[in-house]
């Protein structure tokens, strides 16, 4: 190979010790594959190459790109990371890869065929019966499931590294629901953006073929007579490790996400519950792991799958892919013995070589591993069975803990000899450094064979120490381009060039009860938020103003203000409760808190927080550039906690915390407006946007009658009432209309007048109801709806009411009837809230497996949970 001499910015690059390295030879020479791209980065300098990789990281924050982690004190969503510099393979020996993995992919769709059917191999003692039957992993109820088409492995991912010599091996096989090509595919979506001239000059591979691929291989395995198949993807749930990336390939391949209690059996087939009707699926691409998928024939606690549903598929009404109990060929052992079942089944060996390895179910092997345990990596035939344990890391005591439990359940261990892996380089603060490599790949069945992703995700340890390479312990991923050889062929792409045929239009078949509720509260803590914010930036604008005058009608309204904060946002004791007289004296504190605290509900940070929630649940209805406002706004409010936290322990200058308090209610205000913008311009007025507007005019209509209960229920001086109309107009973003609808001084009535009768002014209450009206008929279609006869009740209530007598006075100075109808006009809102909640948003009671007093196998009875599904 033809090496080249690496530039400045290269030139203290060190490979680790012992190890093939991607980028220099052994002799410090740059590969030739790499040679004009090390030029490039080397022109770029380091500053600029930092400046990118912050964009690389920016750009993943605005798009939402996150891996979950379990922790003790719930889910950690962290940050998906992504070098600046990618892996880059030359053709040729991405050809190698490409012809291994469809190798290996039909070699382990022939195993499935035969473990889920006949079982020759263990009939012919070329598999040991222990290595399948005590694997949790082989479900005995998937017996003799099939998938339409010669198939039943449908797609799986393959991670490989290099030994010393540049070889490529299978570490291991992920063939229950392989992740990671959702992550591929947004990676290359980043680089292209961040590095667009030296990813063009390249001549990159692209990834968009194996989508389509996926995409049309799911239509192909609907059940017969299925002309215009209803495909899912079932997710765990936003809560899951790679629940972006479900949302994201939902949203790449254009299926709806749907969660298991988004299902049902019924009659012998599988049901989406939408928001009208139940609709029929056919196939589902699942990736909830198979043991989860249903709790009447499978693991009966899990709350993740659909109850019924191996019957369903055993029966040929529904495709699930991967089949349910695919995770049998992950088994450690099962690798093992692929090299000779390669030679049997296919008359070949195998293109790519697993590390060698010994499964300690044979006496030899056995005795062999026992007498190396402190250099080899220890796996459990099943990844259920426990973790993978490296030898070299391991104390005296655990070494002899791992001894004994190998002995004890022999035909539960495998050990395999270690494998360094291959080295990147990284991008890292210091400069570029080498860490350890390991590379997935991705195929899907096709018409003719299996379709390689050309490319795949590839991830690197997250410091030069570590042999584990995995997303839990921090791993950083990186692009991988396979620099092309010809160009892409012209039959992959998207356009259809068949006959025409008819398409039925149906959106709501996309809306799940699940989404349609996540959407409506999407919209109800949007408008909560950016309410919560309007209102604090009109008490805080007052008390700026008054802050240091003595006692009038400025600080009265000023403390108007902020007890009405209190109560609108119902964060009790506030300005209302046990202390509330010296917070009304030095409110900083509670102003903060109400902007920044996620603990305390009714804050903005709160509100913010349950936004996100609900977006992440139904990220695949919703614009990429929603998470961009999102992310956006999360990050200043916890950059804005962060710098009181260090002013805090700083005793710090509280100035320039004001400023910032006051900087970032402007950009939440802003970021609000945006996102009200994308749901306004960007989305297609089907019933997920009326589901969402439909919550944006629900919480409007409550914070404005909040709001006038709040601080017109008194009258007060003059002067003093004349400062707080000003700031509820405000608040509610209506005084330059007021000013030009009415030129005299503010008056109560023409106030109520304009925020809450006018049907002309968006943010009246008069106006909510007219579109909530509509949202609500557009809705129930045919149906007889409650909520939309209670929203009409609720209008004529508004347009009946006489905003004179509202403003109207007793001798105590109350106004009883404006607080009285401010209750019942929120009761009515309740009411109408509640009932959109009933009609629309049914709770499913998870489904549990049942054994009669006849049935001492616990065999589950179908018809019976098809009844009370």
């Amino acid at each position: 190979m033809t090496v080249a001499p690496p530039g400045p910015l290269l030139g203290a690059y060190a490979p680790l010790d012992g190890a093939y390295d991607e980028l220099v030879a052994r002799d410090g020479r740059v590969r030739d594959h790499w040679t004009a791209l090390a030029a490039t980065f080397d022109r770029l300098g380091p500053d600029e190459l930092a400046r990118r990789a912050h964009d690389t990281a920016r750009s993943l924050e605005q798009d939402g790109v996150t891996y979950n982690v379990a922790t003790a004190d719930g889910t950690e969503r962290r940050p998906w990371r992504l070098d600046a510099l990618p892996l880059v393979v030359p053709a040729a020996e991405w050809a190698v890869v490409e012809r291994g993995v469809q190798q290996r992919a039909r070699l382990l769709d022939a195993v499935l065929t035969d473990l889920y059917g006949p079982r020759r191999l263990l009939a012919d003692g070329l598999l040991p019966p222990e290595l399948l039957f005590d694997d949790p992993a082989f479900l005995r109820p998937c017996d003799a499931v099939r998938i339409p088409g010669p198939r039943q492995l449908f797609n799986l991912a393959v991670d490989l590294l290099r030994d010393a010599e540049g070889r490529w091996f299978v570490t291991s096989d992920r063939t229950d629901a392989p992740s990671g090509a959702g992550y591929a595919m947004e990676n290359r979506a980043v680089m292209s953006q961040v590095l667009p001239r030296v990813f063009r000059q390249a001549g990159v591979d692209r990834l968009a073929p194996y989508f389509r691929t996926l995409r049309q291989g799911l239509q192909s395995v609907a059940p017969p007579g299925t002309d215009e198949p209803r495909i899912v993807v079932l997710s765990p749930g936003s809560r899951a490790e790679t629940s972006f990336e479900h949302a994201f390939v939902a949203a790449q391949l254009g299926f709806p996400l749907v969660e298991g209690s988004d299902l049902t059996v019924r009659n012998g087939r599988v049901w989406l519950r939408t928001v009208d009707r139940l609709r029929q699926v056919d196939v589902i691409l699942r990736r909830v792991d198979s043991w989860f998928c249903d709790p009447l024939e499978l693991r009966p606690d899990s709350e993740l799958g659909v109850a019924g549903l191996v019957d369903v598929a055993r029966r040929g009404a529904v495709t699930v892919v991967n089949g349910i109990g695919a995770g049998v060929l992950e088994n450690a052992g099962l690798a093992v013995a692929l090299p000779g079942l390669a030679r049997t089944v296919l008359g070949e060996d195998l293109v790519l070589e697993a590390a060698p390895a010994w499964w300690c179910g044979d006496a030899a092997s056995r005795s062999h591993v026992l007498a190396h345990l402190s250099s080899l990596v220890i796996r459990p035939t099943s990844r259920a069975r426990g973790r993978t344990h490296f030898g070299p890391e391991l104390s005296r005591a655990q070494l002899d803990d791992l001894r004994r439990s190998i002995e004890r359940y022999p035909h539960r261990w495998v050990g395999q000899e270690l494998l360094c892996g291959s080295t990147a380089p990284v991008l890292t603060p210091h400069g570029v450094a080498s860490r350890r490599a390991v590379l997935r790949s991705f195929a899907v069945a096709s018409d003719a064979d299996y379709a390689v992703m050309t490319g795949g995700l590839t991830r690197v340890a997250a410091d030069d120490r570590v042999h584990a390479v995995s997303n839990q312990l921090g791993a950083i991923s990186k692009d991988t381009w396979v620099l092309s050889s010809a160009p892409e062929s012209l039959h992959a792409f998207w356009l259809d060039q068949g006959p025409a045929h008819e398409i039925e239009l149906d959106p709501s078949a996309a809306v799940s009860s699940r989404a349609a509720e996540n959407l409506f509260w999407l919209g109800r803590y949007a408008e909560r938020a950016e309410a919560t914010v309007r209102l604090l930036r009109a008490a805080n604008a007052r008390r700026v103003e008054f802050e240091h005058r003595p006692p009038g009608p400025g600080v009265e309204a000023t403390h108007v203000l902020l007890r009405a904060l209190t109560s609108v946002t119902t964060t009790w004791p506030g300005f209302v409760g046990d202390g509330a007289a010296a917070r009304l004296w030095a409110p900083e504190d509670e102003l903060f808190s109400l902007l920044v605290d996620r603990t305390r509900t009714g804050t903005v940070a709160s509100s913010v927080q349950r936004l996100l929630d609900a977006a992440d649940a139904v990220r695949d209805q919703l614009s990429i550039d929603t998470f961009l406002v999102m992310g956006a706004l999360q990050r200043e409010l916890g950059e804005l906690a962060a710098t009181a936290a260090r002013q805090q322990a700083e005793a710090g200058d509280d100035t320039m915390l004001e400023d910032a308090v006051q900087w970032a209610l402007g950009r939440a205000l802003q970021s609000f407006l945006a996102l009200a913008g994308l749901g306004s311009e960007s989305m297609v007025r089907d019933p997920a946007w009326r589901f969402l507007d439909t919550g944006r005019r629900v919480e409007r209509a409550l914070q404005i009658a909040n709001l006038l209960g709040a601080t017109l229920g008194d009258e007060r001086d003059g002067p003093t009432d004349s400062l707080v109309l000003e700031s509820v107009l405000t608040a509610g973003e209506s005084i330059i209309t007021y000013r030009r609808r009415y030129h005299s001084r503010a008056r109560p009535d023409t106030l109520l007048d304009l925020l809450l009768c006018a049907p002309d002014n968006p943010r009246s209450v008069r106006f909510q109801l007219d579109l909530l009206v509509r949202h609500l008929h557009d809705l129930a279609a045919a149906r007889d709806s409650n909520a939309l006869e209670l929203a009409r009740d609720a209008r004529t209530m508004v347009d009946a009411v006489s905003t004179a007598s509202l403003a109207q006075a007793d001798a105590e100075g109350n106004r009883p009837e404006l607080r009285a109808f401010a209750m019942t006009l929120r009761t009515a809102l309740h009411a109408v809230a509640d009932e959109i909640d009933r009609e629309n948003f049914g709770r499913v009671l998870p489904h549990h497996s049942v054994r009669t007093p006849t049935d001492t196998t616990g065999r589950v009875h179908h018809e019976f949970a098809e009844r009370t599904s």
